[in-house]
């Protein structure tokens, strides 16, 4: 299999339905008291795209984008409507949006995340498919200027400075960023009369780890 860097059609995926899925083990003991506990360290996303299509048009697109990645086969790019950017959705990305780490004078490669809180937890979510254009990075409150102080891997999100970051200075990255994914399935099984009587395909797609 390979990561095909291209995005599934936008128009699509918007309106599908989906979001984070986690995998959590429970024992209840025999006082009634719980064991939790989870193998997984980030949360793996899954959504539905039978909810994007709108027109015939829309289907014939989908029948080429799952043929070209050979259905499962090959992931690819994709955007999640309801969190794509480092800030909020109403909000434009901003170099100050997230805190990637302090500069230590020698590190010059720092990693995207996106951070999640409430109340006194967070979740450190790691940014692997930023989008071509879209990262904008700061140090010390001070934007810096892309291509010539930092250059951006949108293969990895990896950030790299020409000169480390100070001591002590703080860098900061707004962007947007893409799902690495795949089909779930090995089929898309649909027919011109189900579609025009308002039936929606099935069309899974599934969150991949790279």
């Amino acid at each position: 299999m390979a990561f095909h860097d291209t995005r599934f059609p936008a128009n699509l995926s918007y309106g599908s339905l989906g979001g984070p899925q986690r995998l959590t083990e429970i024992v209840t003991l025999a006082n009634g008291h719980e064991e939790r506990s989870t193998p997984w360290a980030h949360a793996r996303r899954k959504y539905d795209a039978g909810f994007g299509l709108r027109s015939l048009d829309d289907l014939e697109t989908l029948l080429a984008f799952f043929e070209a990645r050979r259905g499962q086969l090959h992931a690819f790019r994709w955007k999640d409507w309801t969190d794509y950017k480092s800030c909020a959705l109403a909000a434009e990305i901003s170099p100050l949006d997230q805190r990637l780490g302090l500069g230590d004078g020698v590190q010059t490669q720092f990693p995207l995340i996106k951070r999640y809180a409430s109340g006194t937890q967070e979740y450190l979510r790691p940014i692997k498919k930023p989008v071509e254009n879209m990262v904008l990075v700061a140090v010390g409150g001070d934007p810096k200027v892309l291509g010539m102080e930092y250059w951006v891997d949108h293969a990895t999100g990896i950030v790299t400075f020409t000169l480390a970051p100070d001591i002590g200075a703080e860098v900061t990255a707004g962007f947007e960023f893409d799902v690495p994914a795949r089909f779930d399935s090995d089929a898309v099984q649909t027919s011109i009369a189900a579609f025009h009587a308002g039936d929606i395909p099935n069309v899974p797609i599934i969150e991949v780890r790279l």
